[in-house]
């Protein structure tokens, strides 16, 4: 299970990342404007801006999580250095 701190940690830039993508979008093209086999989407323009804004933070969400499960949990940096003081005690003196 994923701790707070990670799951904060995916959506607060996701978030971030999908208010970007919405101003730039939005910024360029109205909303009323864009077809849907030629016929006005149907939506209001906050509906259809709601439901773009969320499209976009769920694909950067789970850009965001995948980068996180790939990456996978970090190593402490005090076991890395026990280990390779364990492994050549000769180049634990030489590094001191």
């Amino acid at each position: 299970m994923m701790s707070a701190n990670k799951i904060l940690g995916i959506a607060w830039p996701a978030f971030l990342a999908a208010c970007l993508l919405e101003l730039l979008l939005f910024g360029l093209f109205d909303p009323q404007e864009m077809l849907r086999d030629g016929q006005p989407a149907g939506l209001s323009r906050l509906a259809f801006q709601t439901a773009v804004f969320f499209v976009f933070w769920l694909a950067c969400a789970a850009s965001s999580a995948l980068s996180v499960l790939l990456t996978g949990p970090a190593p402490d940096a005090g076991q890395a250095a026990s280990r390779r003081t364990r492994a050549d005690p000769a180049r634990a003196v030489d590094e001191d």
